[in-house]
């Protein structure tokens, strides 16, 4: 309607003659009487209007599942889903169990009675002694005994940076034996701390020794060499001796027999074709080491009796092994004599000392396998040395 009206004022804005001709004045005064007889109405006030509360329904119990389908006529009130799986469950009726009470102390026999109240002593008892024994010791044995506790004594513990007194070489050696508690035959080791610089490797110290009283164990002596050195090996006692023959052999083969194994100067040479065989068992004779010699007798003689080699560590210290601790003192001493002297051979020539120990030996110590170590003089391991050479060299 409002649209129509808006129509017909535009129209008399603009004065058409077609909107103001009779034929529409009856249906403008008939849509303008409907429109005022509308807004007339919708002017009159709303009267309130009061509807009765609904009544509630009453409270329905649990729908719970029924154990039992519907009979026929009746409303389930469980949906097909709960009828599936409830028409084979058979009608369950509720079980009531009698109440139970707890028996009273009063209600129970005498000798129970006894014998509960006896458990419960001696729980009681159990109980006060481990409180007791958390305790302090001294104070329980002050309370309960009354007992006099003496003062604890004071042990000093040892220090660490204090140095042990030097030892003559006797001394020392009555100490490692004494200290010796192993169940089997411990091994006397000597250890020395050289004054060289182990970054140095044309000062490194390495030589080989023969132990007047070592271990006798059974070498295999081989000696290259030909003519009259070679017969003198054999008649050392060499294993085996050969020259160019033995050196083809060791070269196609690559199998090593021998335990040691000596060259004179002239054989060296052709030893080189092999060197990488011998490396490979440290077996390759050395001028530093002894085992490139003129003298082949000697030299077979002493690896029979068992020679020991020794080699400088990169801390510069030497350890070797001097005998067992059942050995007396006195052949101790002279396989410590022994040591020393083959120490002295083995000292570099570019080690610029003017005396024998000072500046090459710094400390020496003696110890067994299990046992602590005790310090040498230097003044003892040189008599040692001394006397060796006087009766096993001078001899």
């Amino acid at each position: 309607m409002a649209g129509f009206k808006l129509l017909l004022s535009q129209s008399r804005r603009l004065s058409l003659p077609h909107f103001s001709s009779s034929r529409f004045l009856p249906l403008y005064r008939s849509l303008s009487s409907s429109y005022s007889s509308s807004s007339d109405s919708q002017s009159l006030p709303i009267q309130p209007v009061s509807y009765a509360p609904k009544p509630k329904d009453p409270p329905q119990p649990d729908q719970t599942l029924q154990s039992t389908p519907p009979e026929e006529g009746t409303r389930s009130t469980l949906s097909r889903e709960d009828l599936r799986y409830v028409k084979d469950v058979p009608n369950i009726s509720p079980i009531s169990y009698p109440t139970r009470v707890a028996p009273l102390p009063e209600d129970r026999v005498g000798e129970a009675r006894d014998q509960e109240s006896e458990e419960m002593a001696r729980e009681s008892r159990k109980i006060q002694a481990e409180s007791r024994a958390w305790r302090t010791p001294f104070r329980v044995a002050a309370e309960e005994e009354k007992v006099v506790i003496p003062f604890p004594m004071l042990i000093m513990p040892e220090k660490k940076n204090e140095k042990r007194p030097v030892l003559d070489l006797m001394d020392a050696i009555r100490e490692v034996k004494g200290n010796a508690k192993a169940n089997f035959d411990e091994t006397v080791e000597a250890h020395v701390r050289l004054g060289i610089d182990q970054k140095r490797s044309e000062l490194i110290v390495r030589g080989t020794m023969a132990l007047p009283h070592g271990a006798k164990k059974e070498v295999k002596v081989a000696v290259f060499a030909e003519g009259a050195d070679a017969d003198d090996a054999r008649a050392a006692g060499a294993d085996i001796v050969g020259g160019v023959d033995l050196i083809e052999e060791i070269a196609s083969t690559g199998k090593v027999d021998f335990d040691r194994c000596f060259s004179t100067h002239s054989f060296m040479k052709r030893l080189y074709k092999m060197s990488k065989i011998l490396n490979q068992h440290g077996l390759m004779p050395n001028p530093k080491q002894g085992t490139v010699t003129k003298d082949v007798t000697k030299a077979v003689k002493e690896a029979k009796q068992g020679q020991v080699k020794f080699r400088m560590d990169k801390t510069s210290i030497v350890h070797v092994g001097i005998g067992k601790v059942s050995l007396s003192e006195e052949f101790l001493r002279d396989n410590v004599g022994a040591f020393m002297n083959s120490l002295l051979l083995a000292k570099p020539a570019g080690l610029k000392k003017t005396s024998k120990y000072a500046g090459y030996v710094n400390s020496f110590h003696i110890c067994s396998t299990m046992g602590p170590g005790f310090r040498v003089s230097i003044q003892s391991l040189s008599r040692a040395a001394d006397h060796y050479s006087k009766v096993y060299l001078n001899a």
